[in-house]
């Protein structure tokens, strides 16, 4: 199988993600549970990852860094635990589900929220922002990338506008944190929610938040901690005021020998070979008959093209792709229904070409060949 998918998730890994994860189900006991051998060894892997994942994102420290099971779990932790009726959040039509749907949640419990309109190319307008500001604007939720067009937002302007006007920024960096260079200090990002099992190439079941300092979140859980037994509410020290329960120390030790190898090979070295292997499929499918591609690809951006052939439905050419040619790729609506909807593309959904590291040219050609069999 050619896998074209790794926007959902990267199925091909470094060995030594498997190889942390069998030696720490074997080797890891429960982290902060205990003063015995296999805790501590636990809490040491987890202390190692998340100082890993404080360096990559240049985030304060590594206290600064919580563990969740993923990005949507992290973006929930943030969206609800910052804001309460009377506050005002700005976000964009660009974003997942993962943002839309708190943040429709919270419109039901009285917190306003505006949305940047996309035009028909999926683009914003950075000047919108300013527009839609208000004396009760809390601050700015929005993606690095979109996981539909693959267009990186401009997160550093965003969040120096966002600091300029005393406004909290959190990102959504699902689609970039490791494929994309990110300094949490530079871009002025206040929050930062992160997924282990895409571009950072770990196991399932990972993920995260960045806090500055001085950024104070209520807990989405509260439960047991290890520490502060006789407390009646979660303890305020971070990381354990936004980790309750036992952690997932076996995929964070994968996503900790993830991390090693990314670091291994460099950040920039990933970004250019993913973008080498997306300018190609794109320069070979972009003039075909019938073939429309979606998002800008004059700049920077995720590793994604996306794509209909004519008015097949999007479904049916995946569904030919796997079944015909052995490529995997997604379809549908992608958990994006704002930007679908200013595309133009609710009802036939589109395909998505989503490359990763361990992707080859040979892989490219035959995904170039199998568009060009569908579209003639």
């Amino acid at each position: 199988m050619i896998y074209l998918d790794n926007a959902a998730t990267t199925v091909y890994k470094p060995p030594c993600v498997a190889e942390a994860v069998v030696n720490a189900m074997g080797n890891l006991g429960n982290s902060g549970r205990g003063v015995h051998g296999t805790s501590l060894t636990a809490s040491r892997v987890i202390y190692d990852t998340r100082a890993a994942l404080a360096s990559l994102f240049n985030a304060p420290s590594p206290a600064r860094v919580a563990f969740t099971s993923n990005s949507t779990e992290a973006l929930n932790t943030a969206i609800l635990g910052l804001f309460t009726a009377g506050d005002h959040v700005i976000s964009t039509d660009l974003e997942h589900n993962s943002v839309l749907r708190p943040l429709y949640l919270l419109q039901q419990q009285g917190v306003a929220v505006d949305f940047i309109h996309a035009d028909t190319q999926g683009q914003i307008h950075y000047e919108d922002f300013e527009k839609l500001l208000r004396p009760n604007t809390r601050a700015i939720v929005c993606t690095h990338a979109s996981n539909l067009t693959g267009d990186t937002l401009d997160i550093a302007w965003i969040g120096k506008f966002a600091h300029e006007h005393g406004l909290l920024f959190i990102v959504d960096a699902s689609q970039t944190a490791g494929a994309l260079p990110i300094d949490m200090v530079a871009m002025s990002i206040d929050v930062l929610c992160f997924t282990g099992h895409k571009s950072l190439m770990g196991p399932q079941g990972t993920g995260g938040l960045c806090v500055a300092e001085g950024v104070e979140i209520r807990p989405l859980k509260s439960g047991g901690t290890g520490v502060q037994t006789y407390l009646p509410h979660q303890p305020a020290e971070m990381p354990t005021h936004l980790e309750a329960g036992t952690l997932n120390g076996h995929g964070i030790a994968g996503l900790g020998a993830a991390l090693d190898f990314i670091n291994s090979v460099g950040i920039e070295t990933i970004h250019s070979h993913e973008m080498s292997l997306m300018q190609r499929f794109y320069e070979g499918v972009r003039n075909l008959e019938g073939v429309t591609i979606y998002g800008d690809f004059t700049r920077d951006r995720a590793p994604i093209v996306t794509l209909n052939i004519g008015d097949i439905p999007s479904g049916e050419v995946a569904d030919i792709l796997s079944g015909e040619f052995s490529i995997a790729t997604r379809a549908g609506a992608h958990c994006a229904p704002r930007l679908h909807t200013a595309l133009g593309t609710v009802e036939q959904g589109a395909v998505r070409f989503s490359f990763g590291y361990y992707n080859t040219i040979e892989d490219v050609d035959a995904a170039i060949a199998a568009v060009r069999s569908i579209a003639l």
